[in-house]
Parts: C-alpha cells; sequence; structure tokens
C-alpha cells in the first residue's frame, strides 16, 4: 500500500490539520501591562511657580546626554570611554546574548525535529562447535556448527510535537520577555555608570579644590606666624601669640594629607570604572580644575514619564510578562501533547547494500500523551507561577515607588545645597572682611591676636564647606539625572522613547532654577 493511501497517514494528516485549526489557542492568563497610579507632578520644592505652564505635550524631557550639561570636556571623555569598556555594562551585555540566545532554544520546540542515525551490528548463533558428516563415497566432512551475520542500518529519525494548546508559544513568550529584561538590565547598569562616573569626577576636582584652598591657607598662617615671631622679637607680641599661631600651621598642615589622600582615591575609582589599572588615569587627572558647572535650568518631566523611562521599571514590567508567561507554559501540562512521530531507514546485511533504495523501512503515525495522575504536582507547580506572577507584580509596583522616592529624595537635595551654597557664599564675603579688619585691628595694637585666629578659622572653614557645597551641588544634580533614567538612550539598540498613553496627557515639562547663579569657587587670596 502507497505511504500516502495509509490509514494511519490520514490519520495523521487528520490530526495535523486539527492541530493548526487549534494553533490559536493559548492557555494560561494574557499579558497586561500594569497601569501604576502615580502623582500628576512632582513636589520640585525648588521650582518656582511661575516655571509650570498649562500647555499640554506628549513629549518628554530631554535626558539622553545630560552630562553635555555640566560644560566639561573632561567629563565628556570620561564617561565615552567609561560606556566602551566598562566591566559591569560588558557583563550586561554578555547577560542579553545569553538571553537572546535562550530565546533560540525555546523557539526550536515549534519545529520538528529530525536526528540522522546509523548503526552496525554483527550477530552469531552458536558455540563454536563442529559437525561431521560423511558423505556416500565414505569421505567425513567437518561443518562449523555457529553462524555469523553483518546488520547495517542508515536513515533518519523525526518527531513534531504540535503546540495544540499553546504551552511552547508561552515558553517563547517568556523568553521574548526576558529579552526584553536583559535590555533593560543593561541599559539600568548604563544609568548607574554614567552617574557613577560624574560623581566620582565631581568628588575628585571638590577635593582637589579643597586641598588648594589647605595650601593656601597654609602659605596664609605660615605669613602670619612669621610676623607674630617678629613682633613678638620686637617686644610687640607675647610667646602665646606665636604658640597660637604655630599651633594654626600645623593644624592646616594636618589637612592636606587627608585630601591628598582622597582626591588619588577618586583618581583610581575612576580608573576602575574604565577598565584601566588604579595608576592609569593619574597623570591625567593629578592637575587641578574647577569643580563642573551646572545648568541653570534642569527638566524633569512629569512622574508619569518615569514609567517609560526608568529601566529598572521597564526591566520590572518585562519580568512581570515573563512571570505571566510562565503560568501558561504550566497550565498546559494539564492538557494531552499530540507528537508526530517516524523514521526511515535502509537496512542491508552489506555496507554496500545501504545505497539500494529497495531496502528501505519507514513508519510514521501520531502519538498522544495526557498525564492522568501526578498527585498534583501539576497544579501545584501553577500555584507556584502564579505566586510567582504576584511577586513580580509588586516588584514592579515596588519599583516604580522607587523611583519616585529616588526622584523627590534628588529634587529636595538639590534644592536645598543650592540655597545652603547661597548661604556659604556670603559666609565666605564676610568672614573675608572679618579677617582683613581683625589683621589690620592687631598690627596695629588695637585687638588680640585670638580675634585673627578666630577669624582665619572661620574663614577657612566657610571656604571648605563652600567647596564640599559646590560639589554637591554638582553630585546631587548627578543623582537627580540618575533617578529621572537619563542616559539609557545612546544604546546603539535603544528603540525610540515611547509617548505615555494618549488617555493620560502630559503637561509641559517643568523645570527646576537654580536659585542663584552659581558662583566659582576660587582658591582665596589672603
Amino acid at each position: 500500500m502507497h505511504p500516502i493511501n495509509d490509514p494511519t497517514s490520514r490519520i495523521a494528516r487528520r490530526l495535523a490539520l486539527l492541530a493548526g485549526l487549534l494553533a490559536g489557542c493559548m492557555v494560561g492568563p494574557d499579558y497586561h501591562s500594569p497601569k501604576p497610579a502615580v502623582p500628576a507632578q512632582f513636589l520640585n520644592p525648588s521650582a518656582p511657580a511661575t516655571t509650570q505652564t498649562s500647555a499640554t505635550s506628549a513629549q518628554p524631557v530631554e535626558v539622553a546626554q545630560w552630562w553635555h550639561n555640566f560644560n566639561d570636556p573632561e567629563l565628556d571623555s570620561l564617561i565615552c570611554r567609561a560606556v566602551d569598556a566598562n566591566l559591569d555594562l560588558r557583563q550586561a551585555t554578555s547577560r542579553l546574548r545569553q538571553a537572546r540566545a535562550q530565546r533560540g532554544i525555546a523557539g526550536s520546540a515549534l519545529y520538528p525535529q529530525v536526528d540522522a542515525n546509523g548503526s552496525y551490528t554483527r550477530s552469531g548463533t552458536g558455540n563454536g562447535g563442529t559437525k561431521s558428516t560423511t558423505t556416500k563415497k565414505g569421505r567425513v566432512v567437518t561443518e562449523s556448527t555457529s553462524t555469523k551475520s553483518d546488520f547495517y542500518i542508515a536513515g533518519f529519525d523525526a518527531s513534531w510535537e504540535i503546540d495544540v494548546f499553546g504551552g511552547e508559544r508561552r515558553g517563547v513568550e517568556n523568553a521574548d520577555a526576558n529579552i526584553a529584561a536583559a535590555i533593560e538590565d543593561r541599559r539600568d547598569v548604563l544609568v548607574t555608570l554614567l552617574a557613577e562616573v560624574a560623581t566620582d569626577y565631581v568628588a575628585l576636582r571638590q577635593f582637589q579644590l579643597e586641598l588648594a584652598i589647605a595650601q593656601q591657607n597654609l602659605v596664609s598662617d605660615q605669613h602670619i606666624e612669621a610676623l607674630t615671631r617678629e613682633k613678638f622679637g620686637a617686644g610687640f607680641a607675647a610667646q602665646l601669640d606665636v604658640a597660637q599661631a604655630a599651633a594654626e600651621v600645623a593644624a592646616t598642615q594636618s589637612e592636606i594629607p587627608t585630601l591628598e589622600t582622597s582626591a588619588r582615591q577618586e583618581i583610581y575609582s575612576l580608573s576602575i570604572l574604565l577598565d584601566r589599572p588604579p595608576g592609569a588615569l593619574v597623570q591625567e587627572l593629578s592637575q587641578t580644575k574647577p569643580i563642573p558647572l551646572t545648568p541653570p535650568r534642569v527638566p524633569i518631566g512629569l512622574p508619569s514619564d518615569l514609567i517609560f523611562r526608568r529601566p529598572d521599571i521597564r526591566e520590572s514590567d518585562a519580568l512581570f510578562h515573563a512571570a505571566t508567561a510562565n503560568v501558561g507554559v504550566a497550565t498546559a501540562q494539564l492538557y494531552p501533547t499530540f507528537s508526530l512521530n517516524g523514521d526511515i531507514n535502509v537496512q542491508s546485511s552489506k555496507f554496500d547494500g545501504l545505497g539500494n533504495w529497495a531496502n528501505n523501512v519507514w513508519q510514521f503515525g501520531p502519538s498522544i500523551t495526557w498525564p492522568i495522575f501526578t498527585a498534583g504536582r501539576i497544579r501545584a507547580n501553577i500555584e507556584v507561577q502564579n505566586a510567582l506572577e504576584e511577586q513580580a507584580l509588586l516588584t514592579y509596583d515596588q519599583a516604580v515607588l522607587t523611583a519616585l522616592s529616588d526622584v523627590e529624595n534628588a529634587l529636595v537635595a538639590y534644592a536645598n545645597e543650592q540655597q545652603r551654597r547661597a548661604a556659604l557664599v556670603d559666609s565666605v564675603q564676610y568672614n573675608r572682611q572679618a579677617l582683613d579688619l581683625s589683621t589690620r585691628l592687631y598690627n596695629a595694637g588695637l585687638t588680640e591676636f585670638l580675634n585673627v585666629l578666630t577669624a582665619e578659622r572661620s574663614l577657612y572653614g566657610a571656604e571648605d564647606s563652600l567647596a564640599q557645597s559646590q560639589g554637591a551641588v554638582a553630585s546631587d544634580l548627578a543623582a537627580l539625572y540618575k533617578a529621572l533614567g537619563g542616559g539609557w538612550e545612546i544604546d546603539p539598540d535603544a528603540p525610540e522613547y515611547p509617548p505615555p498613553p494618549a488617555t493620560q496627557p502630559s503637561e509641559a515639562p517643568a523645570l527646576i532654577n537654580q536659585a542663584a547663579t552659581q558662583p566659582p569657587v576660587t582658591v582665596p587670596a589672603h
């Protein structure tokens, strides 16, 4: 009978047709993106009401390359090199390749599997003894009682598990979601890396500025000590004044090694971020340069933008999708599986007989497997996957709350530090006037040397605090950009930024204004 007219073949074709009709059937829940409730606006303590407008816009704020706003070529260069070489980012890239390869494994289950096979068997019978017979002519003939034979087989085996209830397709859906999660994980690493480079660079420039202030104050202290010793030699100053001046010199000297250590450690940290040995950037970064200036206006957008911009939120969304698909994978195990199996072989007792198609042997037919009793294993696994799906959704909600908290914390820190910096600018100015006045009065013999020391200590403290505040403002701004999720857009695989849903239009992006024009912090000249 011809294989096409065989009843088994007809059954198989009908089963395949039925499988095609049921191909759209997928058990388990369908994924729906969460819709978290977020506030309409950030608290934004530093933005005057006049910066808010009532216009509507679906365009997000532009924070893709926020580090250029600091207008520091050295920072731009460091970030560019870090993106190319950072080890954490390269590990995240490797995880993405792993997820894409895993998708290939999951997708292969939807297609037939074909294996080539071949075997050779040598068999025999008897114990190797002999049998003697006498011919008609009286001759005795001895024959062996054992037999031996060769058997060759070569052919193909094929099987196809038809995904009637969508278990395998849910597995592919899970793999696709895991790819999306790996992409967002890499972007999250990138966002963190950009902020770390900027923060370490700002800290380096801050320590260098503090070191320059300490060194300049040391020169001033040494000058005052020399003048005090001259006055003591002329009988116009007391021994106590000399001791106090010398103590001030020693105190200022003690600050310098600590600041040098801190500055060098920041260089080492930047080197590691660039996948370089710790000392690789010492020569490049040892020269003192100003702390990067912050821009006068900073776009912050709306809380709803974070859902689309923050990679950690998008990653949590993708992992929730993957968990939802896994529920379908587990549910499909309740239903029967249908397979088409077959093989075709060529068999021969001689090797050269494998080339003769007349020696072919084939078989083909459908099969069905349906778990009847598993002692509750399948339903327990479904409950496990349901619980994991719930956990993934809660993780998503937590990611949204964390993102909102990060932005609000960065906003309040940035706003209050600007106010502190403005007050320190005045403090430095007044302390400098007090030191100048007390020095002139002491030289005229109209005040005690203790007043000079007090004024000098106050000025040095105010200058140092102003340098720290200058660095804190820049660091807080970098933290704000990180909280907003800016920077991942430079990823060459990044898609276009998705706008918020049309049912929830965005208002015009909010802006933070600097409390005042950022004053340059310079080494004081006493």
